[in-house]
């Protein structure tokens, strides 16, 4: 298999997750935890690399633009935050 660094290139959470240095379990839990509280700072992977959802959510979702989609807002701002940690790069440990 060839990994993300060989193709000189930081991993993202996606390449993590594939790897299995991450488990989607723990993608889940870093979205409940910045659901729960948005200022609880970086979340820590058991791998020890590190995110700080909050940070990435501020740069790159527009809430006014998702709250003018149809549908439970709750969901469609929790599928945004998915895809944002997903394509993120995490502090290695």
């Amino acid at each position: 298999m060839i990994s993300a660094a060989m193709h000189g290139r930081l991993s993202t959470i996606a390449d993590l997750r594939r790897t299995g240095h991450i488990t989607s379990h723990e993608i889940v839990a870093a979205i409940d935890a910045y659901m729960r509280n948005p200022a609880a700072g970086p979340y820590r992977f058991a791998s020890g690399h590190s995110l700080d959802v909050a940070a990435l959510v501020a740069l790159t979702i527009n809430r006014d633009m998702l709250a003018s989609r149809p549908g439970p807002q709750e969901k469609t701002f929790r599928i945004a935050v998915a895809g944002v940690i997903m394509a993120a790069h995490p502090t290695t440990p």
